[in-house]
């Protein structure tokens, strides 16, 4: 019995002084909270019983105001909401030029007909990206005609919004294009590859492997990395599978890293990371951090950053300071672009 009671004792304070030793406490982050919109400024949708196969334009939500995901004008309403990083998403097309655009195939958001990656860019500008928008089940289409010629290539994005910061989306698993990207850019210096982070399996690990200073994510990556931190962070390792990335943390499960929040921060910033505050995972993934409530649960004087599906209502909460750190941005240029039921302090 007394070694039982020694054996328990021994492992409580080995439990406690591993408790203390990763104390958030200890940690002090760089920076402030920031903010990664999700295709800038869109149409969001129900995602009950979302499959790969399913058009989610055909099931957006009230249509509230004119702008279209993935466009240089939802990019510029995102920024005026105090967007700091703005994702993307990416296809090569068969003329060398990335096109800015979310879906493998044309059919669901545009009139046009095929996989977006064997088309010419001077063919996908032909296109309406507004014409397959409907909230009443195909009744009505209020963005048609409205987005023709809208969509746009990488290197326009860039030159429009310089010293902008994007998380580029490949929409494939063809390492080849991770290549080609870098050939890209680095035929573009005004581009400025330090301002960009890559997601996606293959082609963000091809740029990795490549370029390691490159910021990158996807599932790979980050299950790496997590998998090595939860085995050897709580004594205090920071391993190089972490070394430069953009990580997602779901509200709801990273708490179980080592030192959340403060010193799991200060640790992936010194590996050159960042964290990216998600929301709570579900069936249908996981989700930005879309209101009141889900940003309420962010850390208070969280140093990393909030990814949303709507901007235009954490912008202006977390430019309030609603428990966080104020942050500076300018409400007055975005406040007229939608209805007064869209803003957040409706």
């Amino acid at each position: 019995m007394r070694k039982r009671w020694i054996a328990l004792g021994a492992a409580a304070l080995l439990i406690g002084a591993v408790a203390l030793f990763n104390a958030p406490f200890w940690g002090k982050p760089d920076g402030a909270l920031w903010l990664l919109a999700h295709r800038g400024v869109h149409h969001n949708y129900a995602r009950e019983g979302l499959t790969n196969e399913t058009c989610t334009a055909a099931r957006v939500h009230p249509i509230t105001h004119g702008l279209i995901e993935n466009t240089l004008a939802s990019m510029q309403a995102a920024f005026d909401a105090g967007a700091d990083m703005i994702e993307l998403d990416v296809h090569p097309t068969t003329d060398g030029e990335f096109a800015v655009f979310h879906d493998w195939t044309l059919e669901c958001r545009t009139n046009g007909e095929g996989v977006t990656r064997r088309q010419s860019m001077e063919y996908l500008r032909t296109l309406d990206l507004g014409y397959g928008y409907t909230a009443d089940g195909g009744e009505t289409y209020p963005l048609r005609g409205q987005g023709v010629g809208l969509m746009p290539t990488l290197g326009e994005v860039l030159a429009a919004f310089p010293g902008r910061r994007f998380l580029v989306n490949f929409k494939s698993r063809d390492a080849s294009e991770g290549e080609a990207m870098l050939a890209y850019l680095d035929a573009r210096p005004e581009a400025d590859i330090s301002r960009l982070a890559f997601f996606g399996a293959a082609p963000a690990e091809r740029i990795r492997a490549l370029r390691p200073e490159v910021r990158v994510s996807g599932r790979g990556v980050l299950k790496a990395c997590a998998k090595d931190y939860m085995l050897t962070g709580w004594f205090g390792a920071e391993p190089e599978s972490c070394r430069n990335l953009l990580m997602f943390a779901p509200i709801d499960v990273a708490w179980v890293a080592w030192g959340y929040p403060d010193l799991f921060l200060a640790r992936m910033q010194r590996l050159g990371s960042e964290v990216v505050i998600a929301g709570a995972i579900s069936r249908e993934g996981a989700p930005g951090i879309d209101d009141a409530a889900a940003l309420a649960r962010v850390p208070q004087h969280w140093r990393g950053g909030v990814s949303t599906d709507h901007i235009e209502i954490i912008g202006p909460l977390a430019g309030s300071g609603q428990g966080h750190e104020p942050r500076a941005f300018h409400r007055a240029p975005f406040a007229h672009r939608f209805p007064q039921s869209c803003r957040a302090d409706a």
